[in-house]
């Protein structure tokens, strides 16, 4: 295979998984919805396909986002609650700036209403034939998430991972 041949692979590796990572996925039951919408070939989370895929309900709509808790949420959380941008954009450079206002606001929101103390946010964005920013779905959306500090092990730390190369492969307990 020549160099251009190899480079057209990972550009069409990309096209073929346009919306989804299938890199990223941490659970069985995760993977076979993620399977099925890769087969369909649309992005999950635009309007008209996120009631076909997403269960949870929407908690709240605003002018620019949705939020929801998420339907596969991260080990050791007491809440994870995303926030679904409602136009498919992929990269940071194309959300309305206003956007950020009404974000911080719902989030806010949220804090009040479940008596959240702390946490973080998280917004993952772009793609790239090197490898994966960490998202599963290729439509911008953000995390708020709060760790449950009390089931985390001395030492340990609750971390959200950005970024991994094409040939990522999972480090085992013992080579962590």
């Amino acid at each position: 295979m020549t160099e251009e041949n190899n480079k057209k692979t990972k550009a069409e590796q990309i096209e073929e998984n346009k919306y989804i990572n299938m890199g990223t996925i941490r659970r069985v039951d995760q993977r076979a919805i993620m399977e099925k919408i890769r087969k369909e070939g649309h992005c999950p989370f635009c309007r008209e396909n996120l009631d076909k895929y997403h269960k949870n309900p929407i908690l709240k709509e605003g002018k620019y986002w949705l939020l929801t808790d998420n339907q596969w949420p991260y080990e050791k959380i007491k809440h994870q609650i995303l926030a679904i941008y409602k136009t498919h954009v992929e990269h940071l450079k194309d959300v309305d700036p206003e956007a950020g206002k009404e974000l911080f606001e719902m989030f806010g929101e949220e804090c009040e209403k479940r008596n959240i103390p702390g946490g973080g946010l998280a917004i993952r964005f772009g793609s790239s034939i090197h490898g994966n920013y960490g998202s599963s779905v290729l439509h911008i959306h953000a995390h708020l998430v709060e760790p449950d500090l009390e089931k985390l092990d001395e030492g340990e730390a609750w971390r959200f991972k950005f970024g991994q190369p094409k040939n990522y492969k999972k480090k085992t307990g013992s080579e962590q």
